[in-house]
C-alpha cells in the first residue's frame, strides 16, 4: 500500500474526531449501553466521512476502498469497540450493495441521507436459528401486488434500535437457497416492525436489537438490484465488512500494547519494574510483531481489492487473524496489569470484552477457516 498525503490527512481528521467527539463520552455511553448515533453520525457526515468510497452524486467522495481502510484503522484509537463498529456498519456493511446495485431513486432516497448522516443504517442478515449460515435465512418477502410482505426475525442487529432503514436479506422465492434471496431496503418506521434490545457482555455503547417483522409491507421498488441475487450481493458486502474489521483492530491492538508498556514500566514488583522481566518485554515484542504481520496482510488484501482482484481468501485470512490476535493481545496484556486488569473500567478489560465479538460477527472463525479450506481445495468431498 502506498499512502498519499490525502490518506494521511484523512487519518488525522478521523483521529482528531475520535479524540474530541467520542473518547471523552465513552464512559457515559458505556453505562447507558447506547450512544447518540444520529448526533455522532451527523457530525461525521458533515466532515464527509460516511461516504468516502461512494459516488459524488449522492454526497460521497468518490474515492477507492483504501480510504475506507485508513478510516477503519484510525477508528482504532477509540476507547471502546462499540462506536467504531456502529460507524463501520453505516459505511462499509449496510450500504455497499445499495451504492453499487440500487436504483437511482433508491440511492437518492436512502443512500444520500445515510452519507449525510441524517439516516442511521443497519444490516439484517443474522437470525436466531442461524448467524454465520447465511443460506439458512428464513425471513420471507412475498409478492402482494406492488408490495413485498415481510415476515421473520433478525438477530444481533447493530444500530437496530435507532436505525432509519435496514438492508434486509430475505427469501423472495422458493428456489435453491443460494438463488432465492434478495436484499431489500426496509424503512424501520414501517408498520409491523417491533424491536427488542439485546444485552451483551461487551460492545455496550453499541445498541443491538432483535427485530421482528409481522406482515411488514414494503414497495417492491425497494429491491436492491435483481431478485435472487441477494446471497451473492451479501457475500460481496461481507468482503468489505471483513476487510474493515481487520483494519479496525490494528491501532486498537497497538494502543493496548502501548498502554501495557507504560503501565508495566511504572509498576514495581520484587524490586524491579514488571517490564524488566524478560518474559514480559519479549512477549510484548512478539505481540507487536504479530500486529505488524496482520497489518501487512490487511494492506495487501486491500491493495489487491482496489486493483479489482478477488480477495475472498485474503479477506477471510485477515478477518480470522484479527479476531484471534485481538483476543490474544487483550488477554496477554491484561495479565501484566494484574488485579487492575480485572476491574470493569480498565482499558484492557474493555478490550477483552469488546474484542471477543470479532471472532463471531461477520462470519465466525470456523466459517473463515471453511472458506480458506475451500479455496485451498482441502475440504473433504461432499463438504460445503
Amino acid at each position: 500500500m502506498k499512502f498519499t498525503a490525502e490518506h494521511r490527512q484523512l487519518e488525522d481528521t478521523v483521529t482528531k474526531f475520535v479524540e474530541k467527539e467520542i473518547n471523552p463520552f465513552v464512559p457515559e455511553w458505556e453505562r447507558a449501553q447506547e450512544f447518540p448515533s444520529h448526533e455522532v453520525f451527523k457530525k461525521l457526515g458533515n466532515l464527509g466521512l460516511l461516504g468516502l468510497k461512494y459516488p459524488e452524486e449522492y454526497g460521497g467522495a468518490g474515492l477507492d476502498f483504501s480510504y475506507s481502510l485508513v478510516m477503519a484503522e484510525a477508528l482504532g484509537v477509540c476507547a471502546c469497540g462499540g462506536v467504531p463498529m456502529a460507524i463501520g456498519v453505516q459505511t462499509d456493511m449496510a450500504t455497499p450493495a445499495l451504492a453499487r446495485f440500487g436504483s437511482d431513486e433508491l440511492r437518492k432516497e436512502y443512500l444520500a441521507p445515510t452519507i449525510a448522516g441524517d439516516y442511521v443504517a443497519c444490516l439484517g442478515v443474522s437470525e436466531p436459528g442461524g448467524g454465520s449460515d447465511v443460506a439458512a435465512v428464513k425471513t420471507s418477502a412475498k409478492h402482494d401486488g406492488s408490495d413485498y410482505v415481510i415476515n421473520g426475525t433478525k438477530m444481533w442487529i447493530t444500530n437496530g434500535l435507532k436505525a432509519d432503514w435496514c438492508c434486509l436479506l430475505a427469501n423472495t422465492s422458493e428456489g435453491p437457497v443460494h438463488k432465492n434471496k434478495s436484499l431489500i431496503v426496509v424503512p424501520m418506521d414501517a408498520k409491523g416492525i417491533t424491536k427488542q434490545k439485546i444485552h451483551k457482555i461487551g460492545m455496550h455503547s453499541s445498541d443491538t436489537a432483535q427485530l421482528f417483522f409481522d406482515n411488514v409491507r414494503v414497495p417492491r421498488r425497494n429491491l436492491i438490484g435483481q431478485e435472487g441475487l441477494g446471497f451473492m450481493f451479501q457475500m460481496m458486502q461481507f468482503q468489505e465488512e471483513r476487510l474493515w474489521g481487520a483494519a479496525a483492530g490494528l491501532k486498537s491492538m497497538d494502543r493496548l500494547i502501548d498502554l501495557t508498556i507504560d503501565y508495566t514500566r511504572q509498576r514495581q514488583a520484587f524490586g524491579k519494574s514488571i517490564l524488566d522481566n524478560q518474559v514480559v518485554h519479549f512477549r510484548l515484542a512478539e505481540l507487536r510483531t504479530e500486529v505488524e504481520a496482520l497489518r501487512a496482510l490487511t494492506y495487501r488484501a486491500v491493495e489487491m481489492y482496489v486493483g479489482g482482484k478477488d480477495v475472498t481468501q485474503l479477506a477471510s485470512m485477515a478477518k480470522l487473524k484479527a479476531g484471534r490476535l485481538g483476543r490474544e493481545v487483550a488477554d496477554s496484556c491484561l495479565q501484566y496489569w494484574g488485579g487492575m486488569g480485572f476491574t470493569a473500567d480498565n482499558p484492557l478489560s474493555q478490550a477483552y470484552r469488546d474484542g471477543r465479538l470479532t471472532s463471531i460477527g461477520g462470519g465466525a472463525d470456523e466459517v473463515m477457516l471453511g472458506i480458506i479450506c475451500k479455496l485451498e481445495g482441502t475440504l473433504p468431498k461432499g463438504s460445503h
